[in-house]
């Protein structure tokens, strides 16, 4: 209840033990209701270990609440006896709970608190009165399992809570009443559905899909049927199908100058951002093998030339100084450009001005400071190459860290704005030399901004800090006041769930939510692949996934980039470093490293799903990378990439610009010692290997030569919505030819199969033109021999089983829907037989004119073709996909 019903505070819910099960001596239930982590007695411990009973703790709640999360405390160390894996339910009564949470706890002494799923499916907030917590396993084998402490935050607003109850229970009604409406019309009660939604003003689907299923199901008006389903594309009825098609890479390589034939040079660690509304990019610093950059371009889109904005932006009056890592965001509103943060630890220089460190995003893992001592990662330092000439650079970099004169220029934060509008316009401002001091971020680097015009506010998140090991928070700039403002977000033992430091992660701000997405990048050792929402308004924490590798998304990454469409609900994920496990080095994802995640609501988990390259062989596919840049034109759905690092094997690529592999597409002839193209060339479609290790970036003389200065366009290219209104018509028309195969002369069938079909049908499909061929031998040419006059038709039960025709799945369309059975009524009915009548005849009814009613049979064809048109459809404008007796076996009713 987002937006218009603005959520009260959180605060902890108090509870009373509703019952257990069976407890071992004296840790009864009672004891969770205080924290005594000293305290060996203060728990409950069941009688028997996990899993041979089921153990359970049913908490009552003393107020009806939305209930947020739940925080286990613990021992004041670790015990065998401590929780490992467990579950929670929550609801309304004792006997109908739903899950909530399944997660695990670690052996140690700090409390862990969970987010709660608290909102529905479809995004609607409900009420809990009882909770269930049930253990699953013990840390220590064979030991009974035991809870020390457990409490729960939420809202428990009186007004608030009652308006969520009501509304979720209007929203069951309408649930319920929509499966029973669908059931009733599936089985032709057509007099007691039109009853019910006259009376009760209930809308079962939209109106343009009512009409479809008159004229497709009850008239057999292909006419009408056709025009109507022009009609639902019209209406934008078939848009989210369209959403859910298998989307595809159109990649297109920029290759714009400037008015001297210049290009931005190679680099990583980079910043752009982009002025949509005048279609202009701008690009500022990076790092490009051997320094850092401080000179400023802007690209014309409808021009496509670039323009050197400043050659060195530290010469001018106010103007940042060189740096990578840092971020740029764009204020459509003023048409300002606000730039924070740069590189940390390694980003000094020796006596002679040579740089004695790399980028940490420019590292597979960057060096930290430790004691006042650089140190590199462990996996680095067993390359034999590489390890010299870190540990000279690790003494030389941490003997100037102790020089005053470092300390006291790299421990201010900067934070800088630049003008592309009005008087100011091509002016640099300092808006603070550190903006530590007033309540912002210390200096920080690799960390993510996004910016809300409208509302005029940055939001900052994580970033490593600039002095031994520490991650930055969450904060927000006002920019009409010039405030700072620090959020509790990463507090572990905060009433709501928090979001574990970071940096290299991605984050981006749905406005029309105000919500943030944060998700991936690295803590300490590991590459992350959780994923969290900050709703800002409320300051609600969620997270939606603990693990989104583990349920279809990219593994756990790190210097990724992201974009987010608000209007569409997606997120497009670039690239970056890839870690399947814990202790394996850095890879590169070669075949396919970009990423749509499509939410419905941003508190509720969504899909994740891969973008798969053009069908056109010969197009271009730019190489992995890492350390690049990325920003998003809404307007026009389009993505822009520069630069990065490519750190790959040199033998996966060629150096002729062509994008293809020498040698039969393996490399196995190239010269390895050879050089590496200047522009990345285009990434072949086919390799070796489907990930690859990026090279280490060095302090070798060529190691600029590792980075990319290729500069990409690319179209998420998905069925057009004229594309998607041919295949629903295809359906049409395949049900047509079936009637006029059982009713009407052959030959006028025929006629109509190889003029109206073969009209929609894409025949360089080799699947969907595989699928129109069957037609003849589907329908034509099993109707033979007709039935002579006189005689009694076949049983339906000697007919084909599906009324469909040849399965038309597509590579592109969208996954299908997991279900037990059909929704069609012909899967569920009972055969009649002499001894046995069903109670379900499909017979006309009342409501139905005589003399056009369609036959039971033919209205049990129709329906299950309808139920195939309504895949087309918007899930808000159809009844329910799921089956009403699926729903009862599943909840045990039948089964």
């Amino acid at each position: 209840m987002n937006g218009p019903y603005p959520e009260p505070e959180i605060v902890t819910v108090p509870y009373e033990i509703a019952g257990s099960s069976e407890h071992s001596g004296e840790y009864v239930a009672e004891n969770i209701l205080v924290d005594r982590p000293k305290d060996h007695s203060s728990r409950w411990s069941a009688a028997h270990a996990a899993p041979q009973s089921k153990q359970w703790i049913r908490l009552r709640l003393k107020d009806l609440c939305v209930l947020k999360s739940i925080t286990f405390g613990k021992f004041y160390k670790g015990h065998p006896c401590n929780m490992k894996e467990f579950e929670v339910l929550v609801g309304m009564t004792e006997d109908n709970m739903t899950e909530v949470l399944r997660a695990g706890l670690k052996n140690d002494s700090t409390a862990e608190t969970f987010s709660l799923r608290h909102t529905s499916r479809q995004g609607l907030p409900f009420p809990t009165r009882y909770v269930e917590i049930v253990p699953l396993s013990a840390h220590g084998q064979n030991f009974n399992t035991s809870i020390w402490h457990v409490s729960l935050s939420g809202i428990t607003n009186e007004a608030y809570v009652e308006q969520v109850r009501r509304r979720y229970n209007e929203h069951r009604e309408n649930i319920a009443l929509s499966q029973v409406l669908k059931h009733l019309r599936q089985r032709r009660f057509l007099t007691p559905v039109n009853q019910i939604l006259s009376q009760s003003g209930f809308q079962l689907e939209h109106p343009l899909v009512t009409s479809l299923h008159e004229s497709f199901v009850l008239h057999g008006d292909w006419t009408r049927t056709e025009q109507l389903i022009r009609d639902c594309s019209d209406a934008g009825l078939l848009r989210n199908y369209r959403q859910a098609c298998q989307a595809r890479t159109r990649w297109t390589r920029i290759r714009g100058l400037d008015a001297d034939g210049d290009v931005p040079c190679r680099r990583g660690g980079h910043a752009m951002c982009m002025d949509e509304q005048n279609g202009i990019i701008y690009l500022f610093g990076g790092w490009d093998g051997q320094r850092n950059l401080d000179d400023f371009w802007a690209y014309d889109v409808a021009a496509d030339t670039w323009k050197l904005l400043s050659l060195a932006t530290s010469r001018e009056k106010n103007g940042p100084s060189p740096r990578a890592c840092h971020k740029m965001v764009f204020d459509s509103k003023t048409g300002s450009i606000y730039l924070l943060g740069r590189l940390g630890d390694a980003d000094v220089v020796d006596e002679s001005g040579g740089r004695m460190g790399v980028p940490l995003s420019d590292l597979a893992d960057g060096p930290h400071l430790r004691n006042g001592t650089i140190e590199w990662r462990s996996y680095l330092s067993r390359e034999g190459r590489l390890a010299e000439q870190m540990a000279d650079a690790a003494a030389r970099i941490s003997q100037h860290l102790a020089s005053s004169a470092y300390a006291s220029s790299n421990q201010c934060s900067e934070f800088f704005r630049y003008h592309t509008r009005g008087l100011d316009a091509g002016k640099w401002d300092l808006l603070a030399f550190d903006t530590a001091a007033s309540g912002g971020p210390p200096v920080i680097s690799d960390h993510q901004m996004a910016i809300d015009s409208e509302a005029q506010v940055i939001y900052v998140f994580g970033g490593r800090v600039n002095e031994a090991e520490k991650f930055s928070g969450m904060y927000s700039y006002d920019i009409r006041t010039s405030r700072w403002k620090l959020y509790n977000t990463s507090d572990a033992y905060a009433s709501h769930p928090s979001i574990p430091p970071r940096f290299g992660h991605s984050m981006v701000l749905d406005t029309k939510s105000q919500t943030l997405f944060i998700f991936g990048g690295q803590r300490e050792e590991r590459y992350l692949a959780d994923m969290y929402t900050f709703h800002i308004p409320t300051g609600t924490v969620t997270e939606l996934f603990s693990n989104f590798s583990a349920v279809g998304g990219p593994d756990p990454c790190f210097t990724q980039r992201a974009v987010i469409d608000c209007e569409t609900r997606e997120i497009y994920v670039f690239g970056g470093l890839m870690r399947p496990r814990p202790a394996s080095s850095p890879l590169l994802e070669a075949d396919s490293p970009y990423w749509i995640y499509r939410y419905s609501h941003p508190e509720v988990p969504g899909k994740w799903s891969k973008l798969v390259p053009d069908k056109d062989p010969d197009s271009p596919w730019p190489q992995p990378r890492y350390a690049h840049q990325v920003v998003y034109d809404a307007r026009s759905k389009t993505v822009y990439m520069h630069g990065g690092n490519g750190g790959l094997d040199l033998d996966d690529f060629s150096d002729d610009g062509d994008g293809r592999p020498l040698s039969g597409g393996d490399g196995a002839d190239y010269d390895t010692q050879g050089g590496h193209s200047a522009s990345a060339p285009e990434e072949p479609r086919r390799r070796r290997s489907s990930r690859v290790r990026p090279t280490v970036a060095t302090a070798d003389a060529d190691a600029d030569m590792k980075r990319l200065d290729d500069f990409w366009r690319l179209e998420i290219v998905r069925p057009s919505e004229e594309e998607i209104t041919r295949r629903a018509l295809f359906e049409v028309r395949k049900q047509q030819f079936r009637e006029m195969c059982e009713d009407g002369p052959p030959i006028k069938a025929l006629t109509f199969l190889q003029t109206k079909v073969s009209a929609v049908v894409n025949h360089d499909d080799s699947q969907e033109a595989q699928a129109f061929r069957s037609l003849l031998s589907a329908h034509l040419l099993s109707a033979f021999p007709r039935t002579a006059p006189g005689e009694s038709s076949a049983p339906s039960s000697s007919r084909p089983t599906s009324v469909a025709g040849p399965s038309t799945a597509r590579e592109d369309s969208p996954p299908p829907r997991k279900r037990s059975r059909s929704n069609s009524p012909a899967r569920t009915a009972t055969t009649t037989t002499s001894d046995d009548v069903s109670i379900i005849r499909w017979e006309r009814d009342p409501c139905e004119p005589e003399g056009t009613a369609p036959s039971p049979e033919r209205f049990r064809q129709r329906t299950e073709m309808f139920e195939r048109l309504m895949a087309f459809i918007n899930e808000d404008a159809k009844q329910p996909d799921k089956d009403l007796l699926d729903i009862l076996s599943n909840d045990g009713h039948i089964v």
